[in-house]
C-alpha cells in the first residue's frame, strides 16, 4: 500500500489555523467526513476515544492521529499542515505542526497497520519534515508522497 493510494489533493489541508489539539481534530474530522462519507461527528469521537488511551503525538512536531471506522470500504489518509503548532501532548513534548490521520475500515487491521508504518516512516524522515515544513501547496505535497515512495 502507498500513500498515495490512499489520498488525494482533496485530503490535503495547508495552512490550518487550529489553536488547540481538539480544534484540528475536529477540523481533520470535518474534512474527512466530506472525502468519506462519514458522519463527521463519528470521526471525531472515534479519534478523541483513541487520543484518550494515549497520544499519537509521537515527536519533531508531528502526530498520527487514527481510527477504525465501521462503512468505510477502504484505508483513507488526511496530511495538514498548522499555521501555527499546537500542543498534542507529544512523547517529546514539542508542539505539532505536521499531521497524518487515517481513517481505516474496522475488520481490515492489516491494512489499517500498513498504512500506519507507511505514514510513521514518512513522517520520521528529517528531510521530509523539513520539505513539508516549506512547500507551498498541495499539489507539492502530493508529489513529495508520491516520490517518497
Amino acid at each position: 500500500m502507498k500513500l498515495s493510494e490512499i489520498m488525494s489533493e482533496k485530503s490535503i489541508c495547508m495552512g490550518l489555523k487550529s489553536n488547540s489539539k481538539r480544534q484540528l481534530l475536529q477540523d481533520l474530522s470535518n474534512k474527512a467526513a466530506e472525502i468519506t462519507g462519514l458522519n463527521e461527528r463519528t470521526i471525531f469521537d472515534t479519534i478523541m476515544e483513541r487520543e484518550n488511551l494515549g497520544s499519537t503525538g509521537f515527536g519533531e512536531g508531528t502526530a498520527l492521529p487514527h481510527g477504525r471506522f465501521e462503512g468505510l470500504d477502504k484505508v483513507y489518509g488526511f496530511f495538514a499542515r498548522l499555521n501555527s503548532p499546537v500542543d498534542f501532548e507529544a512523547i517529546d513534548g514539542k508542539p505539532v505542526d505536521l499531521v497524518f490521520m487515517l481513517l481505516s475500515p474496522e475488520g481490515n487491521g492489516a491494512d489499517h497497520l500498513t498504512a500506519l508504518a507507511q505514514a510513521s516512516r514518512f513522517l520520521k524522515e528529517d528531510s521530509t519534515r523539513n520539505k513539508l515544513r516549506q512547500i507551498s501547496s498541495t499539489q507539492e505535497i502530493y508529489a513529495l508522497l508520491n516520490n517518497n515512495e
